[in-house]
């Protein structure tokens, strides 16, 4: 019974989330990569930007979800930045892949006060298969068991785009994105099974304090927020972290997530703390997510390692491409 309480957890995960193309997010984009929640951050910073992550999410249950993700990012102009996004999903009875290429303008409102203005959009190439193979009591020779006339694998493929602005006001910062902004083409599957949007909407914003002259300390609260317009269900991140910059520019810095659905302010998906550092040009972070759900006692939680390079260092004419972090 148990077995079957998970099996269907994870299918209506799969079902919600899965089947609507998505690079998922995790919290990735704490770590030193913003360019993660949006494409107008393409290009800001001082470096080409390399982050690879890897993420198992419920560990201890069978077919829990598995993200493996690469990002880079680099300036081509004082002004301007492009960037590349690949990512593996498996979560369950579905597999998922997917690639997003972007380009990013950046804008200067005002010099003297740090106000900047950028542009973003990406072209995103996904890929989403259904395995029924895995379907607990499926047999090859009759077909699928269940109601939807599933026979075999199923497969399908989306081109899309995202288009996002981002403002910058010194420690300030607010990015809004829209994710697959193209209507869908049903081809392969049954369409009462598929949501019939695929759109999404995101806000990602927070401010940076820098602590007592030569501390070499930064506090940064922020908050993400992510709309489906499928089914008009939402999700919040609020997260809190800090930098500790030594004379060299290397810094550690830590900090910890609490996600929840909007309606369940008070019923957290997950919370957990992060940590990281960066050490000349490599990078390395950790995040762990306690499980506040009914799958609390049949997984450990969620761990999520991240691996990055920083190469070509070279600071741009233009202050709207500096790096933010100091």
């Amino acid at each position: 019974m148990q077995k079957l309480y998970i099996y269907l957890c994870l299918l209506v995960i799969a079902k919600s989330y899965s089947q609507e193309l998505n690079l998922p997010v995790f919290t990735q984009y704490l770590a030193e990569n913003n360019f993660v929640v949006s494409p107008s951050y393409a290009g800001i910073g001082d470096n080409l930007k390399i982050r690879a992550n890897g993420l198992a999410q419920w560990v201890g249950i069978k077919d829990a979800p598995e993200n493996q993700s690469l990002y880079a990012d680099f300036r081509i102009a004082d002004r301007s930045g492009i960037g590349v996004s690949l990512y593996n999903d498996s979560n369950g009875f579905t597999l998922q892949k997917g690639a997003k290429f972007s380009f990013a303008h950046h804008l200067i409102l005002d010099y003297y006060s740090k106000q900047y203005l950028s542009f973003g959009i990406s072209y995103n190439i996904n890929s989403f298969r259904l395995d029924i193979a895995k379907f607990e009591g499926y047999n090859p020779n009759t077909g699928s068991p269940f109601p939807t006339g599933v026979t075999d694998d199923r497969a399908t493929s989306n081109n899309n785009f995202d288009v996002g602005f981002l403002y910058r006001n010194r420690g300030f910062f607010l990015s809004f994105n829209a994710n697959n902004i193209l209507p869908k083409n049903f081809d392969d599957f049954v369409r009462q099974l598929e949501p019939d949007l695929l759109i999404n909407y995101q806000i990602y914003s927070g401010y940076t304090f820098r602590g007592p002259k030569k501390s070499g300390l930064e506090f940064e609260p922020s908050i993400y927020y992510q709309l489906f317009a499928s089914d008009n269900r939402s999700g919040t991140d609020v997260n809190f972290k800090f930098r500790k910059f030594s004379r060299n520019e290397d810094y550690y810095w830590a900090g910890i997530a609490y996600r929840f659905l909007n309606d369940q302010f008070f019923k957290p998906l997950n919370i957990g703390p992060m940590a990281g550092f960066k050490k000349s040009k490599f990078y390395f972070g950790y995040a762990y997510q306690i499980t506040t759900n009914a799958l609390t006692s049949f997984n450990s939680g969620t761990h999520m390692v991240t691996i990055g390079f920083d190469f070509l260092r070279g600071i741009s004419n233009c202050p709207c491409t500096q790096s933010p972090i100091h």
